[in-house]
């Protein structure tokens, strides 16, 4: 197995991000969005996931007072199957209560049942459902949430 190094996103990491962003997603974010995030939004932390230097996934995090919301989450499709996406989340926790955060929350679609499952390993459970929230396929959201104290 790769080395598996996860750090803080740098702007020079953008352009590897978004093979990852693209490779994932259907509606993908924009380089320009990535940017914004990195340099505009006090409230945003990203980090990403390297195996043997190889950029191969990505988190992103808003966190305002002690509430974080998971913006993205993703790891090549390559290297899915390997227990990395529960790395990362386990990371992401780690570093949300380093910060100060106390509570987690995120949005899945209804039909990601892998992703749902790996939530619930770290007690997140389901709050809601946002109707028609991906723009995509109009298919509904499952807010999940998680107290971590």
């Amino acid at each position: 197995m790769a080395e598996i190094v996860i750090r803080k996103m740098h702007i020079i990491d953008v352009d590897a991000v978004m093979e990852v962003e693209n490779a994932t997603f259907s509606t993908p974010w924009t380089t320009d969005i990535f940017y914004q995030e990195l340099v505009d939004n006090d409230y945003a932390h990203y980090f990403v996931m390297e195996a043997d230097k190889k950029i191969i996934g990505y988190v992103g995090l808003w966190l305002v007072i002690d509430d974080a919301q998971i913006t993205n989450i993703a790891i090549m499709p390559g290297y899915r199957g390997n227990k990395l996406g529960e790395k990362l989340f386990g990371f992401t926790i780690q570093q949300i209560l380093l910060l100060g955060g106390t509570r987690l929350s995120l949005e899945v679609r209804k039909s990601n049942t892998i992703a749902q499952r790996m939530y619930r390993k770290f007690g997140l459970v389901p709050g809601g459902i946002r109707k028609n929230y991906y723009t995509d396929n109009q298919e509904d959201a499952i807010v999940m949430w998680v107290n971590l104290l």
